[in-house]
């Protein structure tokens, strides 16, 4: 014979729990209820017969009767009044508690049942006792005739069928109602487990800690961050790494997303109020690529991606692409240079090719010894030597100020690298010829060489980046907008996103607590200026 169990269903169980639960609660309120009902019926049973006895004792022909032993008077006068109150007996005796009345004559002339001695005494009594007549619900008085003295006592009962007949009628109505509670709630348990039954799939209850296991071992074994929201744009689960990567405070979940990610196009994104697959966002210095999924309740899973490494290997990609584009015009203009040294030796004129060939392999050494003087950062300046090189190739003039100086005395030389780094190629990007630069196509080509400069000062801790070009410039009207992530001017290549650089500069500045401006620069182009407070270390000065 197979065994009862326990249903695996979270559905079912809720259903057989509430069902358990419901059916138990309704006998326990029905019997709670009906203990007292009958209680209050047998008191007021008793209450009502020590009235009837009461009036009855009051009767001055009973109370002469039964002093001069007169039953039949007293049987008759009796049953009127048990007639007409509906009494079950009303019994007179006399002092010594022999009846002068009661339902069946027969018994008249014996002695009550029932201890009368309480009444005889002068005092009034109520009980539910066993007389000859069955269980009733009695009231006890003392008889007392004119004069005051107690002639006998009047007891008067309520039959116990009769209370109980009305305990039936009460009964039924506190059942049905009951019974109406009790569907009402079965009702409502059944609706209740067919929706717990939809959300929850059918799972097993075995299945869902099993289920929370493996989803905390995959959101925080991921590498990827992964946000999710509820309908009201709170925050109800981060993984680790979007902890990282967001830089969640403490207590983060269950606040809205506005309230622990600064105002900007991350938020937006994370928010819904930015829409659109692979988003690219900043927080701080890490670029991030940002997808955002809608849930069934209203909410939203998002996934978080660092691209910071993967976009400083783009623009590395970039600059490469650029070199060799770059290397293949110089073979050709290498080739000319061979040439007219040849042609210079052909002719005689040795000190001339001596002197070509000394201009020649002497250039780019001096522009990285320049460069090294007035940067003395090894990072900076490594970055501008570089950038030089690749600026002479694509046909822009990289120089740095005159007036510049920056000591090796940088704070955080990573940040200040990325800062100069974002906004040297995007002078570039803006000087150099073509599509995008200075002179679109079209137009008629460049009279002057396209230029970039750099300016780096030190005034005590802070440091003061200025970088300009011959570009066209920013008009008044979007200089605003040029440090929001993902707007450019530019169209996007296939590989990477534009409108990263500015926003990734504009959060690192402000992180550090300077500004960044842009303006207009005598070279025709922008000019944008960033300063760092508390950027360089200063030796303190010796007495």
């Amino acid at each position: 014979m197979r065994r009862p169990h326990w249903p695996r269903r979270v559905f079912a169980q809720l259903l057989l729990a509430q069902t358990v639960v419901t059916v138990g609660v309704t006998a326990v309120t029905a019997g709670l209820f009906l203990a007292p009902v009958s209680r209050e019926l047998d008191r007021d049973a008793m209450q009502r017969a020590l009235s009837i006895a009461q009036v009855t004792a009051q009767d001055e022909a009973i109370a002469r009767a039964a002093e001069q032993r007169d039953a039949v008077a007293v049987q008759r006068d009796a049953e009127q009044i048990r007639l007409a109150t509906g009494a079950s007996f009303v019994v007179v005796t006399d002092a010594d508690g022999i009846r002068l009345s009661h339902t069946d004559p027969a018994r008249i002339g014996q002695r009550v049942s029932t201890d009368p001695e309480p009444a005889l005494r002068g005092e009034s009594v109520t009980a539910i006792q066993q007389g000859t007549l069955g269980r009733t619900a009695r009231g006890k008085v003392p008889l007392r005739a004119a004069d005051g003295r107690i002639v006998g006592e009047v007891s008067v009962g309520i039959s116990d069928d009769s209370i109980r007949h009305r305990l039936a009628d009460m009964a039924a109505g506190i059942l049905l109602c009951a019974g109406a509670g009790l569907a009402a709630g079965l009702a409502a348990t059944l609706v209740l487990a067919r929706r717990l039954k939809r959300r929850t799939h059918n799972i097993a209850v075995a299945d869902i800690s099993a289920l929370l296991i493996e989803r905390e071992a995959m959101l925080h074994g991921i590498r990827e961050g992964v946000v999710a929201l509820d309908a009201r744009g709170r925050i109800r689960l981060a993984n680790d790494e979007a902890v990282r990567l967001l830089a969640l405070p403490d207590g983060a979940v269950g606040r809205p997303v506005d309230q622990v990610i600064p105002a900007g196009r991350l938020a937006d994104v994370l928010a819904g109020r930015i829409t659109g697959t692979d988003l690219p966002a900043v927080r701080d210095d890490r670029v991030l690529v940002v997808n955002r999924m809608a849930t069934a309740d209203g909410g939203a899973v998002t996934t978080l991606r660092d691209r910071t490494e993967l976009e400083s290997l783009v623009r590395e990609l970039d600059n490469t692409r650029s070199l060799t584009e770059a290397l293949r015009a110089q073979d050709h203009e290498h080739a000319n240079r061979m040439h007219t040294l040849l042609g210079l030796l052909e002719l005689g004129r040795h000190e001339q090719a001596a002197e070509f060939i000394s201009e020649q392999s002497g250039s780019h050494a001096a522009v990285a010894a320049e460069v090294s003087a007035q940067v003395q950062d090894p990072h900076v300046a490594a970055l501008l030597a570089g950038k030089t090189a690749v600026a002479a190739e694509r046909g822009v003039r990289l120089t740095v100020s005159p007036d510049s100086h920056l000591p090796d005395a940088a704070v955080d030389s990573r940040a200040l690298v990325t800062v100069v780094g974002n906004l040297v190629d995007n002078a570039l990007d803006a000087a150099a010829p073509g599509p995008g630069g200075a002179l679109p196509a079209g137009e008629v080509f460049y009279r002057t060489r396209p230029a970039v400069r750099v300016a780096l000062r030190a005034e005590g801790a802070a440091l003061v980046v200025e970088v300009a070009d011959s570009g066209p410039g920013v008009p008044a009207e979007l200089r605003g907008r040029i440090f929001d992530e993902g707007w450019s001017s530019k169209r996007a290549p296939e590989h990477r996103p534009r409108g990263l650089g500015l926003a990734m500069v504009a959060r690192l500045v402000e992180r550090a607590g300077g500004t960044v401006a842009v303006g207009d620069d005598p070279l025709g182009g922008a000019r944008f200026t960033v300063v760092l407070p508390e950027a360089l270390h200063i030796a303190p000065v010796e007495a």
